[in-house]
């Protein structure tokens, strides 16, 4: 964070604020830690804070601290409205577009007359923030938070509640720390969490202990459906909702598969389409390793977007078609992924 940018936000806080707290549609640990570790610093701090999601918690991070005091938009929605119309100020965290809210609660961000604070770690942001903090090299959303009351002097106020909330967004969004963007600033922002009392080892229990026997079904099915284009060391996997429905899909069970068509040995790209009959879509997400940009391939293509290595994305074609023109593609950055990543 810059000088300026700090010096705003320390005047601006200083009188007792009205504050809403908001993260992307299908909230993952990033977006649910980092919005209830504000909530709890400018709670304690003397503001009246409230975290208002597009939709709800997956049930993997939903033991996260004040996670059971978020309004849903979609199921609370006279809630939410009354706490956007009181707001002063509202956060957006973990998201740098409005788009990214789903089309209800956008309309309802664009039409309140207060001040946006944006602290996000994806590429491109809007221009809709009074302040805007976005550091693109930063692993997750949460290492910014800690940044953030780094700068404002505020890490005095790091309790456990604190800490358990910004340890799990960082070990969800690096995938337990392994992902090129895991820092040595990052594992000393760790051992600060767990000085400060998260408990490592139970976090990761929490969060990846307790899947569902339908749940593991499900990766078994996701892993039977895997193909692979081996002159473009690529591997996709798709899920029907049919299939979604046999397996008695709760939000977040597919949260991750992607990483294991991205684990197969020689594969450099990966992909994830899901049929969401819902809403209309099939909801995709890209990984890579090394240089390719699924960013820019997921911008491209598919109207998406996120990480150079690390992007979701949306198609309005039918599964089957999406598929289609996803192998149809690949082919025309076969040279790309080659040299990509090279052990």
């Amino acid at each position: 964070m810059n000088k300026s940018d700090i010096n705003v936000l320390k005047t601006y806080f200083k009188e007792p604020k009205n504050i809403v707290f908001v993260a992307h549609k299908n909230p993952d640990g990033d977006a649910v830690g980092s919005t209830t570790a504000m909530a709890k610093l400018y709670k304690k701090l003397g503001h009246q804070v409230q975290i208002v999601l597009p939709n709800g918690v997956p049930d993997f991070i939903s033991w996260i601290p004040g996670a059971d005091e978020i309004y849903r938009y979609d199921l609370q929605n006279i809630q939410s409205k009354k706490a956007l119309d009181k707001a002063d100020v509202v956060f957006l965290l973990d998201f740098n577009a409005l788009h990214r809210v789903g089309d209800d609660m956008q309309k309802g961000l664009e039409a309140f007359k207060g001040d946006f604070i944006m602290i996000d770690h994806h590429q491109q942001p809007d221009d809709i923030a009074m302040v805007t903090y976005s550091d693109t090299s930063i692993c997750s959303t949460c290492q910014m938070v800690y940044h953030y009351m780094e700068a404002m002097d505020l890490l005095e106020e790091l309790d456990t509640e604190i800490a358990t909330s910004i340890y799990t967004g960082i070990m969800t969004d690096t995938g337990s720390f392994r992902f090129p963007s895991t820092t040595s600033t990052t594992h000393r922002i760790i051992a600060d969490l767990i000085d400060k009392g998260a408990k490592n080892s139970d976090i990761h229990n929490q969060t990846f202990g307790n899947n569902s026997y339908s749940r593991l079904q499900l990766l078994g099915k996701s892993l039977t459906n895997l193909k692979v284009i081996e002159d473009c060391k690529t591997a996709y996997i798709t899920l029907t909702q049919k299939e979604l429905k046999q397996y008695n899909y709760e939000k977040g069970d597919t949260e991750g598969v992607v990483n294991y068509a991205l684990s197969l040995k020689g594969v450099v790209l990966a992909a994830i389409f899901i049929e969401d009959i819902d809403q209309g879509i099939i909801k995709i997400s890209f990984r890579s390793k090394g240089k390719f940009s699924v960013n820019q391939f997921a911008r491209t293509y598919f109207d998406g977007g996120g990480h150079d290595n690390a992007a979701g994305a949306r198609s309005t074609l039918s599964l089957e078609e999406t598929v289609a023109k996803f192998v149809s593609l690949v082919p025309e950055y076969q040279q790309e992924l080659l040299t990509s990543y090279e052990v």
